[in-house]
């Protein structure tokens, strides 16, 4: 197995384990304003993840991409976390 992939995965398993614990939190505290509090850090995982694991994917691909293609990526995921953290 490739050690890129596996450990592309391992961080993907640890965000769902994330979500769900932040899920079983949510309900265990039964209040809108804790759950909310509970919500607003799962905000850093999920972009945290997201740049870390595709970073991952491209060191496992730098060999066979070239700067060029490299580059366009890297906007592709400069324009997703401006998206996903632009109020």
């Amino acid at each position: 197995m490739d050690k890129y992939v596996s450990w592309m995965a391992v961080l993907r398993l640890f965000s769902g384990s994330a979500e769900i614990t932040a899920a079983l939190i949510m309900l265990k505290l039964n209040q809108v304003d804790k759950a909310l509090a509970v919500n607003s850090g799962l905000a850093l995982v999920g972009p945290t993840v997201l740049v870390v694991t595709t970073a991952i994917g491209l060191t496992g691909m730098a060999q066979q991409l070239s700067w060029g293609k490299l580059g366009w990526i890297g906007c592709g995921v400069a324009f997703l976390l401006i998206g996903i953290l632009k109020k």
